[in-house]
């Protein structure tokens, strides 16, 4: 884990300016269609959007782990200085696909970036991606409601799949020093989340039982601060069955819980469900 001392010596930490340290960011993502309809996950959205822009210092730099990019055999981080924005759907309308989130990368941080976080098993550094991929909508549709003048640098970094879940935790922890520097760590997926399961019908407070136990111990141990205990999901047997058939929406909750500190209080926003089965949870510590 990066270490404080580390942390002062970082060729990275030193090209951006010390600041307030930020608070991390985990947020319930659920459809693409929330990025431009107006609904109460949106507003959300924009709530701690405006909040962020509103400190004395506004972040320096974005620093986003989505559940849609998924690698094998280790991470990456997007290294070009203008990342595309990537319409990883389909079956929506077109006014979807009209969007376009515009943010800068930032080349210079991602290489020293990717140089000094470790792969937590190999400790090997990870790979810079220059052209594959972007901004895909795990990203973009929040960071469009939040900062809408897409003036804040982005990068993206990867979830190694193949990795168990205390990797992508301990991965989250070396994220810590950078909240000193303005960097602002969003991780973006669901508590919950079972495309197959998904009712279109259902009331935004309606949820399955499974998927409200589910939610109910997640909230529960950030609560209590038992950030830890949050990669042992699986143990819940059935249940994390249910709730994540995949858990690549679970796993950026994660990085963010690693990131945080023992002495940030967590806030719950956004609190309900979409389709029954896709938990809109949301929290922002610090």
């Amino acid at each position: 884990m990066t270490t404080l001392a580390d942390a002062a010596r970082s060729p990275l930490l030193q090209a951006l300016k010390p600041s307030p340290r930020m608070p991390v960011l985990f947020v319930g993502h659920g459809s693409p269609m929330n990025a431009i309809e107006d609904n109460a996950w949106r507003r959300g959205w924009q709530t701690i959007g405006t909040e962020l822009l509103a400190r004395a210092e506004r972040p320096q730099l974005v620093l986003c782990i989505s559940a849609h990019w998924l690698t094998r055999g280790g991470w990456q981080i997007t290294g070009m200085p203008a990342p595309k924005t990537i319409h990883d759907f389909g079956g929506f309308p077109q006014a979807l696909f009209d969007q376009q989130y515009p943010a800068p990368g930032a080349p210079v941080v991602a290489a020293s970036l990717a140089k000094e976080l470790k792969s937590p098993t190999t400790s090997a550094p990870l790979s810079v991606d220059l052209d594959t991929w972007g901004l895909d909508h795990g990203t973009w549709s929040v960071l469009k409601p939040m900062f809408p003048k897409a003036d804040i640098p982005v990068l993206q970094l990867s979830m190694d799949y193949s990795r168990p879940a205390s990797e992508h935790y301990a991965l989250g922890r070396q994220l810590q020093a950078l909240r000193e520097r303005g960097v602002l760590i969003v991780g973006s997926g669901n508590t919950v989340h079972n495309l197959r399961a998904m009712r279109r019908d259902a009331a935004d407070n309606q949820a399955y039982d499974w998927a409200v136990q589910f939610d109910t111990v997640v909230q529960d141990q950030i609560s209590k601060g038992q950030l830890d205990a949050l990669q042992n999901f699986q143990t819940l047997g059935a249940v994390a069955q249910q709730a994540h058939p995949t858990y690549e929406h679970y796993l950026p909750l994660l990085y963010a819980a690693g990131a945080a500190r023992t002495s940030d209080s967590p806030r719950f926003f956004n609190t309900g469900y979409q389709g029954a089965a896709i938990s809109m949870r949301s929290v922002l510590w610090g």
